[in-house]
């Protein structure tokens, strides 16, 4: 059957073709997470186990920028905690929802292009041609997101929490949900963030935002990133300011693009 003009279709029909757009992306994620089920050694013991290593590549690298700033908190890093599972289906249900974290993370760009199909069909022709590479950008984006996640939250996390005692008769054995849940977090966490230029585009494009406005509001923005990466990392100025710098970074690009998108709305304006 031939695709409907969007201009005629009625509020029933985009929810029809939201409906198809959506199961379409989760069957993506279902096939994604199940090739990464078929492979628990390489997804537990190499990525997901990899941060609790104390020869973890990112723990010298940690080091060595820790000393510019005159801490040492990241050297000689020792873990001497265990990772227990004290449910009967703990260890399955740990499998499982990686699995479908996995999936998620792998089946990023075909999601994103599902949201594209759908949203694509309103736009304006010129912002359509314009908007071509909004999935490579967007998916590029989450994908550095979730590799800075990985490789420099979850070790300051880990670090930070896996050495904290209060006294050496308390010896820490961490649930294997909690820290599954830690990974899990830090990561998308990150790889949403990231996502900050795409959705100042989008913001930019209805209305909802402008470069003065970002410019203006860049203290309050300050302050948010540092509520953000004391959320997301351990209470230490060091790893605080390792994740603020490229979330500052992200927020300037952003001031960049609304400025772009607002000069070429204002250009197609006058064209008119």
């Amino acid at each position: 059957m031939a695709k409907k003009n969007v201009n005629a279709m009625s509020f029933l029909d985009h929810l029809e073709d939201l409906r198809w757009h959506l199961i379409r992306a989760t069957l993506a994620i279902i096939v994604a997470a199940t090739v990464a089920f078929l492979f628990p050694g390489f997804i537990f013991e190499t990525l997901v186990f990899g941060p609790a290593r104390g020869d973890f590549l990112t723990y010298d690298m940690l080091c060595k920028l820790s000393q510019l700033f005159g801490f040492e908190s990241f050297c000689e890093t020792q873990f001497n905690f265990e990772i227990q599972s004290r449910k009967m289906a703990g260890q399955f249900s740990a499998h499982i929802w990686t699995s479908i974290t996995f999936g998620l993370i792998i089946a990023f760009p075909y999601v994103i292009y599902q949201f594209w199909k759908f949203i694509a069909p309103g736009m304006h022709p010129n912002e359509r041609k314009h908007s071509r590479g909004f999935i490579i950008i967007s998916s590029l984006l989450f994908f550095i997101g979730i590799l800075f996640g990985y490789y420099i939250v979850c070790p300051l996390s880990i670090n930070f929490l896996g050495t904290y005692t209060i006294a050496d008769r308390v010896h820490n054995d961490f649930d294997l949900d909690s820290y599954i849940g830690l990974i899990r977090a830090s990561t998308l966490a990150s790889g949403l963030i990231f996502e900050l230029p795409i959705i100042i585009y989008f913001l930019t494009k209805v209305g909802l935002v402008t470069p003065q406005f970002l410019k203006r509001n860049r203290k309050y923005a300050l302050v948010i990133v540092l509520i953000l990466s004391a959320i997301i990392t351990p209470p230490d100025i060091a790893s605080q300011i390792i994740v603020a710098i490229p979330v500052l970074i992200l927020y300037q690009v952003s001031i960049y693009i609304s400025k772009v998108v607002l000069n070429k709305q204002k250009k197609q304006f006058k064209h008119r």
